[in-house]
């Protein structure tokens, strides 16, 4: 099945502790039906010291389930999206006012 988002998209998150936030697709894994978030989603990493980056407390994206994000359309409002045929290609496009994306 074609992906309904991809990367470099602008989402909204749905559910979960971070709902009603936005942020940019940082990179998704299809076969778990994972993407992370830029800034959604939060959890402190405690890393070790080494001489090319400091050691401490380091906040990192962890992945949000695709179910639970919804793509922002040109109004800045969450929609759907669907698909449909243009010039013999399958283009991806914002249910709610019809704009493609």
């Amino acid at each position: 099945m074609a992906a309904k988002l991809k990367k470099a998209d602008k989402v909204v998150v749905l559910a979960g502790k971070d709902k009603g936030k936005e942020g940019v697709i940082v990179s998704i894994d299809p076969k778990s039906g994972k993407a992370v978030v830029d800034g959604i989603n939060l959890a402190v990493r405690h890393t070790r010291q080494t001489q090319t980056s400091q050691g401490g407390r380091v906040p990192t994206a962890l992945p949000v389930q695709l179910s639970n994000l919804a793509l922002i359309d040109s109004k800045g409002k969450a929609t759907r999206v669907g698909f449909r045929v243009e010039d013999g290609k399958k283009v991806r496009y914002a249910k709610s006012n019809g704009e493609t994306v």
